[in-house]
């Protein structure tokens, strides 16, 4: 028997008023859509599994045991099986508790049996132990003193051991003061012993003695050689002497004044000995001549001399006595404050080089001479350096000298370097190389800072700074500022300058090495001998002249141009006067480096000066009422025609003699004012690359060349702005002139009309030959002389195009209006035969009228292709030339409609 479906039930809602069979079917259809649809991300939760209790259970294991955690943990389970699960885990704990014990119950029995009478054991041990700590302590203490006995002794040895080292050290001491003194041939102690040690004679060592003739025989190396054997034995006393002194021995202080007495005499036989070897080698006046080979000896003992001085630190006392008895002597002789006035008298013969002089340029002169790159050279390298040695001199001795003879500066610098070079350079390379020698070739190169403190601080020979420069630059200084320094005259003030940089840079090249150039440039005498040039003050004096004759050039507001047939010259005096009073910043009578930037500075307000007097000018010529004229030219070939056509051209579109006038002002004026710029702007950039540029390379960082460049080129891009209003203005006089020349065109088919010849046309007609004429005139094609000749190469292509374009726009309107006048003509004929008609639209006509019109339309081709052949011959390319094929394509139509 087949069971009833749910359908069969659901048939029958009588059968079921609850309908427990539609709710049956809808949760079976819900039971399986459940099962069969992918899990969309809920989570399932699995029913809780049941856990039995065990040692490993986390509430359990818990020191610290919550009751309600595990509670909450078996929730799951109700209290009454909770109850029976806790009992079986007890039950279970105590089988596993006996189980353990029934294990290890043997252990337990035999351990209790094994510690029998182990009690009395303990105690017979125990006895002896008080007794055993007691002579143990007996004997640590006897140990003890022992230790401390013999500590003891050994702190009184380590005592005396001391004492005898010090004691050794004494007498060490006492040792080398007894023989320096017998070296130096000090007086013995016991003759001096009842004397105060404050007072203290010192006697003149024999040797030095230039009296005692058996002494005289000995060389200068021998004595400089014992000077440096003693030497070294005082650095050693020295040595020893602060060693006893940092045990404070009373010692040292009682043999302190011989130590004093011994430093005095040392010192002392040193200057004699270094300044006999100076004079001597030196002296160029003496009676009889140095050989080579005496020279040589000589240079020896000045090395050993200076080596000496090195080893005892005394640099400044080396260099006292060459100041002393070298330097001063000859500076004292040469400058003084008639040294300038005097007559020339040179210590050498002149050099046989041909002295260059310096060219002066007249205050009229375009383009002055300027100041060539030079690079700075006065740093010499480490090859140039080495080259000096003290056994040759330079080959060619003038070869740092100045080359203005004739200025009484440069003859007494080149005094100056004369003696430098002859009796100085050996002995500064000598310095050098001891000071190098000294320091084991690692002298690090350390910067020198410009402070008072710097020729005491240093610890080495500065001959360059400390000697010559010293006595030098302060005899420059005191003798001759009132006259080198003056800059109430600027061309002298300029030439001193240039020859007292010369000098130094001079000067520099014959110094033994680059350290010896940074002391010299941080001396305070160097500072102080730059700080005596006012430059501001001669740079405020050139100002003046360049600024006051610029003023007067720009002071007239009126353009004024004068046009030459020279491509780089100016079109007025204005201009000119710009690039006068640029290149005067920068030429060799004005530019001093050391204001390179001011000069800079000022070179780019000349060409803002200059920006503002064209906008005065420009500005000025505007304001002047102008003539009316005619229609302007619309450049949109697209935009619709007037809409009367027939109202006739107004009288004024003729140009007039004022309005000619007028437009060749402006053109002159246009094209003056393009030129100065152009000019201006190709001479400031030669400018640049040719010197400027370099100039602020090699001064210092305020500037750097990128940053100059840019401030160059916005300058003169202010200047090129105002170019093209001008060349629009150009533009719109020419095409104004050009489309004058094409009013004709209208009178075209009233001219075949009226004339009686009806032949067919073959050559253009008068006019076309006349339109681009103005542009041709402009730029002097094909006449001698035209205003805008200075701009063909750059403007004549582009003026071209555009003005054929605008003249083509025009010639389209001439056409278009035309056309308007015919149709309205045709209007007005009604019902007779259809006249003219421009564009083809009327049928052909017969007789006259037909014949006409086609010559018309022959004409106006012929006048169109003249007109484009005569815009290739100045540049113009026609196929992208839009408003002319657009002409050309409505002359075109025309001969398509006659055929």
């Amino acid at each position: 028997m087949v069971a009833p479906s749910p359908a069969s039930f659901s048939q029958l809602p009588g059968d079921d008023p609850y309908q427990l069979n539609r709710l049956a079917d809808e949760l079976a259809t819900r039971e399986s859509a459940a099962l069969t649809r992918p899990n969309d991300g809920l989570d399932i939760h699995d029913l809780p599994t049941f856990v039995p209790l065990s040692h490993n259970n986390v509430f359990l294991t818990d020191p610290d045991f919550k009751v309600e955690e595990f509670l909450l943990s078996r929730s799951n389970t109700s209290l009454p099986d909770l109850r029976s699960e806790l009992r079986e885990y007890l039950s279970q704990l105590k089988e596993e508790l006996v189980k353990l014990i029934n294990d290890d119950y043997e252990a337990f029995i035999s351990l209790s049996t094994d510690l029998k009478d182990e009690g009395d054991r303990l105690v017979r041990v125990q006895s002896p132990l008080k007794d055993l700590k007691l002579q143990i302590i007996q004997s640590r203490t006897e140990l003890q003193s022992i230790q401390d006995a013999i500590q003891e002794k050994l702190e009184k040895r380590a005592i005396l051991r001391e004492e005898k080292t010090l004691l050794h050290l004494l007498l060490k001491l006492s040792d080398s003061v007894t023989r320096l003194e017998s070296l130096l041939l000090i007086a013995p102690l016991g003759k001096e012993s009842s004397r105060s040690p404050d007072v203290q004679p010192v006697s003149l060592p024999s040797y030095l003695d230039s009296a005692d003739e058996s002494t005289e025989s000995k060389s200068r190396g021998n004595r400089a050689k014992h000077l440096g054997r003693v030497a070294a034995e005082y650095m050693q006393l020295l040595y020893h002497a602060s060693k006893a002194r940092a045990e404070k021995c009373i010692f040292v202080d009682q043999i302190q004044w011989r130590i004093g007495r011994i430093q005095s005499t040392i010192s002392s036989d040193l200057d004699h000995v270094f300044a006999a070897a100076l004079i001597a080698l030196t002296d160029s006046k003496g009676e009889k001549k140095i050989t080579e080979v005496e020279k040589t000896k000589l240079l020896s003992d000045v090395m050993e001399c200076l080596r000496t001085y090195d080893i005892l630190g005394l640099w400044r006392d080396a260099e006292d006595v060459l100041r002393k008895e070298v330097v001063r002597t000859f500076v004292r002789k040469t400058i003084y404050p008639g040294a300038l006035a005097a007559p020339h008298s040179p210590i050498v013969p002149h050099t046989p080089f041909a002295a260059s002089k310096m060219t002066s340029f007249p205050s009229s002169t375009l383009l002055p001479p300027r100041t060539p790159y030079t690079p700075f050279t006065a740093l010499i390298s480490t090859k140039q350096i080495n080259s000096f040695s003290m056994e040759s001199t330079s080959t060619s001795p003038f070869i740092y000298l100045l080359e203005d003879n004739d200025d009484p500066l440069a003859r007494l610098y080149n005094q100056v370097l004369r003696f430098v070079e002859r009796d100085l350079s050996r002995i500064m390379s000598i310095a050098e190389i001891v000071s190098i020698k000294s320091v084991s070739s690692s002298r690090p190169e350390k910067e020198l800072s410009p402070s008072p403190s710097t020729e005491h601080t240093s610890q080495e020979f500065e001959i360059m700074a400390n000697v010559i420069w010293e006595e030098i630059g302060r005899a420059m200084i005191d003798e001759l500022g009132g006259v080198i320094f003056a800059s109430g005259r600027p061309n002298e003030f300029r030439k001193h300058y240039e020859l007292s940089q010369a000098f130094i840079r001079s000067l520099e090249y014959l110094a033994p090495s680059v350290h010896s150039i940074k002391a010299m440039r941080a001396h305070p005498t160097y500072i102080a001998f730059r700080q005596r040039w006012q430059l501001p003050v001669y740079f405020q004096m050139r100002w003046k002249e360049v600024v006051g004759s610029l003023e007067d050039s720009l002071s007239v507001v009126r353009i004024e141009p004068i046009f030459s047939q020279d491509k780089v010259s100016f079109a007025t005096s204005q201009a000119n006067a710009v690039w006068v009073a640029i290149t005067a910043c920068w030429s060799a009578e004005v530019f001093i480096a050391d204001l390179c930037h001011r000069f800079w500075r000022l070179t780019l307000q000349i060409l803002s000066r200059y920006k503002i007097w064209l906008d005065q000018s420009i500005s000025q010529h505007e304001a002047i009422p102008k003539p009316s004229i005619g229609p302007t030219v619309d450049k949109n070939p697209s935009s619709p025609p007037q809409t009367r056509a027939s109202t006739p051209v107004q009288t004024h579109e003729l140009a007039s003699s004022e309005i000619i006038a007028v437009d060749d002002a402006t053109l002159r004026r246009n094209v003056a004012v393009m030129v100065d710029i152009k000019v201006l702007r190709t001479h400031v950039l030669t400018l640049w690359r040719g010197g400027i540029s370099m100039m602020l390379e090699v001064s210092d960082d305020e500037v750097n060349g990128a940053s100059a460049q840019e401030a160059l080129h916005t300058s003169l891009s202010n200047l090129t702005c105002v170019i093209p209003p001008l060349s629009d203005e150009i533009v719109s006089i020419l095409t104004r002139r050009c489309c004058d020349a094409l009013l004709p065109v209208r009178s075209i088919p009233s001219q075949f009309r009226a004339t009686s010849n009806k032949r067919t046309p073959t050559e253009p007609s008068y006019f076309v030959a006349s339109i681009l004429r103005p542009l041709k005139l402009f730029f002097g094609i094909g006449v001698g002389d035209g205003v805008g000749i200075p701009l063909g190469e750059d403007y004549i292509q582009p003026y071209s195009v555009e003005i054929f374009d605008n003249v083509a726009q025009r010639y389209i309107y001439y056409l278009t209006a035309m056309k308007k006048t015919e149709e309205s003509l045709r209007r007005l004929k009604k019902g007779k035969k259809p006249t003219f008609s421009l564009f083809g639209s009327a049928n052909a006509g017969k007789d006259d009228d037909g014949r006409d019109e086609e010559r018309i339309r022959i004409q106006m081709i012929l006048d169109v292709d003249a007109f484009g052949r005569d815009g290739e011959s100045l540049g113009v390319v026609l196929q992208d030339c839009e408003a002319y094929n657009t002409l050309r394509d409505m002359v075109q139509v025309l001969e398509g409609d006659s055929s």
